[in-house]
């Protein structure tokens, strides 16, 4: 029996000779939901195998995590050393950080803590170069700053590395969702019209992907590659913003050629080497992040305007709670809010009420 590699193989073959167009649209679609449940069935027997990898295990701290992204040797750790005074070797050659080196920049408030990580090659999704622990630690981060060398501006071969290791960056959860029934087959219902997929491509992914009986609800205008996104489940939506670094020593027109290159993401020209462009780089994670202040107010007190906790856009009270001490969402009562989240001042609001920039919050608990 052939083994997952040579059936993945053997389907990748089938595609590429197939000729893309409308009438093999849904035949290409079935084939790369195939190649992605047995992908899935492969990451399963390795994890079942275990081995003596070596992970990077970074403990969270602050507010928010960015991970740097990038080819070896353009500055990383230079840039993690200038964002936030963490010591990072630092050496002309190839894969001079062997391990993930954190440190935390302080900045509006905000303790972000910025991880360097050894540089992604050519098939880091595969395992090579430990590939594969870095793209781990990339995954869990909240913003990937994407850091590009002016004299190799080019990124394709590091993009599509996050592409097939599950990484979407600046993209949002495809709205679809699938409902495992008892009986009834497949049942794809999409609540608007459909431009680049049809309802028996959608219909043969699902049954391909091994689902026997589903309801699948189609919210959105999705291609063939959001499709099998949604079936493989494991996809992570994380926001990018990107560094072109070493600019002080660009050519006239390279910077313009990198920027129009890459005129999809928030794009910062920096010097590692010089600090040139760290206020505007530090300004666009901040920004990229989208945090907001919250001012607190002790019950019979004045609110505290000097120092704001700092949150996530689209925390609610609860998390608020939970920042201060457990024992305020475990003893909670009530909450009072003023500022633009609340439809009058001081109204009340329960756990469940999403805060906004520069509210002032009063939670009451039980006595």
């Amino acid at each position: 029996m052939a083994t997952i590699e040579e059936q993945i193989k053997e389907l990748e073959e089938q595609i590429s000779k197939t000729k893309y167009n409308k009438a093999t649209e849904g035949h290409i679609g079935k084939l790369k939901a195939k190649i992605a449940r047995l992908n899935e069935e492969e990451e399963k027997r390795r994890a079942s195998k275990g081995g003596n990898t070596k992970g990077f295990y970074v403990k969270k701290a602050g507010n928010a995590t960015v991970a740097l992204v990038g080819f070896p040797s353009v500055g990383k750790s230079t840039l993690l050393n200038q964002l936030t005074g963490a010591k990072s070797e630092v050496g002309a050659y190839h894969f001079t950080t062997l391990d993930v080196v954190p440190g935390v920049m302080e900045y509006n408030h905000a303790k972000i803590q910025i991880l360097d990580m050894p540089g992604l090659i050519k098939d880091a999704s595969r395992g090579k170069g430990r590939g594969r622990e870095v793209i781990a630690a990339a995954r869990s981060a909240d913003v990937i700053l994407l850091v590009v060398d002016i004299f190799n501006p080019v990124m394709n071969v590091l993009f599509k590395e996050l592409y097939n290791a599950g990484i979407r960056l600046n993209q949002k959860k495809p709205d679809v969702v699938i409902t495992p029934g008892s009986q009834g087959g497949i049942l794809v219902k999409p609540t608007l019209k459909l431009t680049k997929i049809d309802v028996d491509t959608i219909k043969d992914m699902t049954a391909a992907y091994g689902h026997i009986n589903a309801t699948v609800v189609v919210r959105e205008d999705i291609d063939v590659e959001q499709m099998l996104d949604v079936l493989a489940g494991n996809r992570v939506y994380i926001k990018a913003v990107m560094a072109i670094n070493k600019v002080d020593l660009a050519k006239p027109g390279q910077l313009e050629a990198a920027l129009e290159m890459h005129k999809q993401y928030r794009t910062v020209p920096i010097s590692a080497a010089t600090g040139y462009g760290m206020p505007e780089l530090k300004q666009a994670i901040y920004d990229t992040i989208d945090m907001i202040r919250i001012y607190l107010k002790p019950q019979g007190q004045e609110a505290d305007l000097e120092v704001p906790l700092i949150v996530k856009r689209g925390n609610t009270i609860g998390d608020v709670c939970e920042l201060i001490h457990r024992d305020f969402k475990n003893n909670f009562r009530y909450a009072m809010v003023w500022g633009k989240s609340a439809k009058f001042p001081g109204q009340t609001v329960g756990m469940d009420h999403k805060v906004d920039d520069e509210d002032i919050v009063c939670i009451i608990v039980k006595r």
